[in-house]
């Protein structure tokens, strides 16, 4: 395993085991298969992990609390976030601190490394975009951002309940630069990391994906990045294994992505393997954030961090086949 700096924070692997997959968001698994996932990882030389109380509904974060029962080494590392929303300035700090005070009892903590702002950050009145109807439970305005968001994070780090926080910036892309590019900056962002440049259903708005350079932007300024999305939700795999709305993104994502899945299997790989392949090549990324759910799917992402660094050749070809 490979590790590099997440910013200025710590040495990551440069696989980071997410916990979307192992709280089943991305299919069924169970919880004896979870735990048997989280500990090959770790096993593997995987020493960041990232989690989320969104993620089955804490499952996720009880599986690493049983998992590591028995104490955390010093070199392994834990994320959580939280879905803060449009809350009221004046209760931000208690709302944060009050998750992360459940996602340090489901975890057995009471420290961790980086405190995610889930969801997304969003211009001050704006109302438009595709998920409109949900905004005030997904996205911060800027301003209540830069006046209560940060200095409830700074104040978090400063007690030393957490080491670090972050952005998701997976918003639209004026905002994205915006939280990146500001004096007041997160330690760390996630960012999409894929061939397609897509969030999928995530997407606020229909503009042209530019994630590289809000993941550029970010490395310059300093700022860790974390990679997401490998495969596009399962539309970079040789098959969606859940099921999905007939319009969904994804799904078109999925039939748009059949030359890169020609491309993989010319090469005698699966489509999952060649999509993270692809993004761990990515510039400026410091760490990959996985989705699996199971030991199949980790091995198939350890056999990618190993292999060697992709050619320039085959990067135009993935990229030649899922030109739209």
């Amino acid at each position: 395993m490979r590790y590099q700096k997440l910013g200025n924070c710590f040495e990551a692997s440069r696989l980071t085991l997410g916990g979307g997959g192992i709280g089943q968001v991305w299919g069924t698994t169970d919880r004896s298969e979870a735990l048997a996932t989280v500990r090959l990882a770790a096993d593997s030389g995987i020493n960041f992990f990232d989690m989320a109380p969104m993620y089955g509904r804490g499952e996720a974060e009880s599986v690493m609390g049983q998992a590591f029962a028995e104490g955390l080494s010093k070199d392994v590392h834990l994320t959580t976030k939280y879905l803060l929303g449009d809350c009221p300035e004046g209760e931000i700090f208690a709302a944060l601190s009050t998750s992360l005070d459940e996602s340090f009892a489901r975890m057995g903590r009471d420290y961790v490394d980086l405190f995610i702002l889930h969801g997304f950050v969003i211009a001050d009145g704006w109302s438009a975009g595709r998920q409109a109807n949900i905004l005030p439970r997904i996205a911060v305005p800027m301003s209540k951002y830069q006046n209560a968001v940060i200095p409830a994070f700074e104040r978090l780090k400063a007690s030393g309940r957490i080491g670090a926080w972050g952005v998701t910036t997976a918003s639209t892309q004026r905002e994205n630069l915006a939280v990146v590019g500001a004096t007041e900056r997160p330690d760390v962002v996630q960012c999409i990391t894929n061939v397609l440049d897509s969030s999928g259903s995530m997407a606020l708005v229909d503009e042209i994906p530019g994630p590289r350079q809000v993941i550029a932007n970010a490395q310059d300024a300093g700022v860790g990045v974390m990679g997401i999305r490998a495969v596009a939700a399962g539309s970079l795999t040789d098959a969606i294994d859940r099921d999905v709305h007939p319009k969904s993104a994804e799904l078109k994502d999925f039939q748009r992505s059949a030359g890169f899945r020609e491309l993989a299997k010319s090469n005698g790989v699966s489509a999952a393997y060649l999509a993270h392949l692809y993004a761990l090549s990515m510039p400026g990324v410091d760490t990959l954030v996985l989705g699996v759910k199971n030991r199949e799917e980790l091995t198939e992402c350890l056999a990618a961090e190993a292999a060697e660094p992709m050619s320039a050749e085959l990067i135009a070809a993935i990229d030649v086949s899922v030109a739209s």
